[in-house]
Formats: C-alpha cells, structure tokens, sequence
C-alpha cells in the first residue's frame, strides 16, 4: 500500500514536471531564450563549456597535462603549496561559461543551483566523502545589505541539500569591507584580502577539529580562499578544501 502511494506521488510529480515544462519551458543560462532544449542549457551551449572532468592537480584543481596523473601535484603548488588542502572545479570560467557566473554573482539569478550544485556535487565528490561540514565564502555586512544576496551561500545551501552535508552559512565573516578584486594582479589580491575574514565567535564549534569544504563561485588567483582558509584554521578546522562552481586556467597559473 505505502508503495503503491509512493509510486503514484512520483508519477505525479513527473506529469507536473511534464506540464510545467510544456507550459513554461526552461530558459537557456546562457542565451536566456526558452524551449532550446530540455535542460537550462542548448546542446551546443553545454558543448562549449569545458568542464574539468579529466585529470587534475590535487592541490589547485588545475587541469594536468597529458604526462601526469590524475591526483599529482602541478609545478605551481609544489613550488608554493596553498594554504588549503585541496580544491576541485566544475568547469573553466572562460567566454563561454562566464554568462553562467556573472548572472548567478551580479544579477541573482537562481534557477541554476540545482544544475550548479549538480556539477560541483560531480567535481567534488572526493571531498564531499570527507567533509564534515560546508562553509561558504561570506560577504561584508554592508555589501549583503546593499546587494541582497550572498551568491556562495546559495551555492554551499544547493550542495548541502543535493548532498546531505550540513551547512554553516555564517561560521566565517567578513571583517571588512574591500575593494573589489577586478584588474588586481595577484600579489594585489593577496594584500587586499589579508585579515579580511575571521571566524564567528559563536561558531566555532561547527569547524573545529572538523573537516571543512570551503565553497565560492570562482577561483582566480586563490586570495579570497587562502585568507578564509588561514581563518577557518585559525578557528580550528582540522582540513579545509576548496570547491568551486568555476576557475580561471591561465598557460602559467600559480595559484596563491
């Protein structure tokens, strides 16, 4: 009986999928328009993104060449490890994908978490295994205030409920507000972001002595994460990792 219920909730749920799609087809994330295909992305627009399935550096998440193994470490970490342990993307943060970042980050748009949470859950499965807990990176009081979001705590909020790993949304804050890091090269970064973030006096019982995956929309040079990687560990988190939805991939990438 409980089955026979169960079975026909889903059936129903699939004929209201159905009829929404019908009647509302999914808007493209990248050219907005609707009905191109049956997900949020055309086939050609999902063709043009490349995501970072193959084989990677287990410290940065850079994509290898074809003479090392998934799981080595790259040139760049070996001659300046990160700060945190590991770091995994969903996909490279390039012209065909940057649509895909920018209207989730300056525009608010939410009707990509579950394929985004999807894609990093795919990214990041390895550390999702082991992480105790999902923090995301917070923004400033007043910028939250003035933007009304915080588009990593969406993204850390989709992975928790896809995945089961609990969430503290607000275990690490922003001690001040700073400048925005575009056109900062990267030693820039590093300085705008030094003592930027502290942990939560009342929280620091959700990461410490915990295995902590630390979630942003998009890794460039890697400041933003160290500095909250120096605090989470400063609170206590035995290991923090890194997931985001995107990175920037440069020919000579250090990421520092």
């Amino acid at each position: 009986m409980a089955r026979d219920m169960e079975q026909q909730q889903s059936r129903s749920k699939a004929f209201l999928r159905i009829a929404a799609d019908f009647l509302w087809p999914p808007r493209s994330l990248v050219s907005r328009e609707r009905g191109l295909g049956k997900g949020p992305l055309a086939p050609h627009e999902f063709g043009r993104i490349h995501f970072l399935s193959g084989a990677v550096c287990n410290r940065c998440g850079m994509p290898l060449g074809a003479e090392l193994d998934d799981g080595a470490t790259c040139a760049a970490c070996i001659a300046r490890p990160p700060r945190w342990d590991r770091a995994r993307a969903a996909f490279v943060y390039e012209a065909a994908s940057r649509r895909l970042v920018l209207d989730l980050k300056r525009s608010g748009r939410r009707d990509g978490l579950g394929t985004f949470s999807g894609w990093m859950a795919q990214a990041g499965r390895t550390l999702l295994d082991e992480a105790d807990v999902i923090v995301p990176v917070p923004l400033h009081y007043t910028r939250l205030a003035s933007r009304g979001f915080n588009q990593s705590a969406w993204l850390a909020d989709a992975v928790s409920r896809r995945t089961g790993v609990p969430v503290s949304v607000d275990a690490l804050k922003r001690t001040r507000r700073t400048p925005t890091q575009g056109g900062l090269s990267a030693k820039a970064r590093r300085r705008n972001m030094a003592g930027a973030f502290a942990p939560h006096p009342k929280r620091t019982g959700h990461v410490q002595g915990k295995r902590v995956l630390l979630i942003d929309d998009v890794l460039t040079t890697g400041a933003t994460l160290s500095a909250c990687t120096r605090a989470l560990k400063r609170a206590g988190a035995r290991h923090v990792d890194v997931l985001v939805l995107a990175r920037v991939v440069r020919e000579t990438d250090v990421t520092i």
